[in-house]
């Protein structure tokens, strides 16, 4: 889905009209953007569309496919005032007045095919489709960057989620064909071309529709964990730390904590390389190794996660990899034109010899960032 950025609602003498923002695929650099590290993701051709019509009020009205009835609430809403789903637009009309913009009062229904709970961002994509609409029909000169932060503090600051950058920064900046790699501690993204598809290949996402109630937490003990292993190394942010440094972390589930976070930064570089010269090996052998840090170091996979990667390796996959932040949701695999169906068929197969609901696997591309469609 193409979006234009050039065709803002009050240029065009209009107050309505569509877009759109993807969900995201991180290739590699999991659990990195709040440790200051980089990541390697790209934006997928799986969006949350935002259809809007500005109001004569000064509130906001949103429906959505998904849930049952309207919810509204005012352009001067606070943190608390609004949860659930709607919550997630609301922290993003928060964070734009916070920051001293006029947000007008709109009428908004909300769509998506971003699958809810794979692990696929689904809620940074209706963040950043709130806040390109909102962009536009305001007429607000917002960078990308900049925009993809504010939706990153909707996230934080309103809905009390303590995610990192990467899934914001990955849907405002997509850009079809290619990966971004974005450094985290003082944002910036650079395209790389993701030619896979070019090569005979295809990027395999394997949905395990299963998320475990012990993650709601674990996501902020781990990001407590890193802030501990920093400040017994005495840095600011985990990832700047060598791998000498980790050796010296006498407690043993920081210093477990702690390798996963440098070895995969170091992990994303030979990523970027792997990338620029399309050496697909070289990245299934990344994918594999990230996977085993994850599981082992860093402790977020699953039973589900880890027999989907198995089953995909298994079945001729150049690599698989967990993806998101873990205890749940979907692996990713790099895989053969000629083997995709067998990895499919091994995954299913391995699912239903454990007795769980068949995962749903499916290929995605690498598609351009939030904008407007229509």
């Amino acid at each position: 889905m193409a979006a234009d950025r050039t065709l803002g609602g009050m240029e065009r003498g209009r107050g309505e009209g569509r877009w759109a923002a993807p969900g995201r695929v991180n290739l590699i650099g999991e659990h990195l953007d709040y440790n200051g590290g980089p990541v390697l993701p790209i934006a997928i051709d799986r969006h949350t569309t935002v259809t809007a019509t500005i109001r004569a009020d000064s509130d906001i009205r949103i429906t959505s496919e998904a849930e049952l009835g309207a919810v509204r609430f005012s352009v001067s809403t606070k943190p608390g005032e609004v949860d659930g789903w709607a919550a997630y637009a609301a922290g993003v009309v928060w964070a734009l007045g916070d920051a001293g913009h006029d947000v007008p009062g709109l009428d908004m229904r909300v769509t998506s095919d971003v699958p809810l709970g794979a692990g696929l961002s689904s809620s940074a994509a209706f963040e950043c489709a709130v806040a390109v609409a909102l962009r536009d029909l305001a007429g607000l000169d917002i960078d990308d960057v900049a925009l993809a932060l504010l939706a990153q503090r909707a996230e934080n600051d309103y809905v009390g989620a303590p995610t990192g950058s990467m899934d914001q920064l990955a849907s405002v900046c997509g850009r079809a064909g290619h990966a971004l790699l974005i450094e985290t501690r003082v944002p910036s993204v650079s395209a790389i071309p993701a030619g896979w598809n070019d090569d005979g290949m295809q990027l395999l996402v394997i949905d395990t529709r299963v998320h475990h109630a012990l993650g709601d937490g674990e996501y902020g003990r781990r990001r407590s964990e890193c802030e501990e292993a920093a400040e017994a190394l005495g840095v600011d942010l985990l990832a700047v730390a060598s791998e000498a440094d980790v050796l010296g972390i006498d407690d043993p589930l920081l210093r477990r904590r702690a390798r996963h976070v440098v070895s995969e930064t170091g992990r994303v570089g030979e990523a970027a390389t792997a990338l620029r010269s399309s050496d697909w090996s070289a990245l299934g052998g990344l994918f594999v190794a990230s996977h085993a840090s994850l599981r082992d170091d860093f402790a977020v996979s699953c039973s589900e996660l880890d027999t989907a990667v198995a089953a995909a390796v298994d079945a001729g996959a150049l690599g698989a990899r967990m993806t998101g932040g873990g205890f749940g949701g979907s692996a990713i695999a790099l895989v053969r034109d000629d083997c995709v169906a067998a990895v499919a068929q091994r995954s299913q197969n391995a699912f239903a010899e454990a007795g769980w609901e068949e995962p749903s696997v499916f290929a995605v591309t690498a598609s351009a960032g939030a904008g407007r469609v229509a």
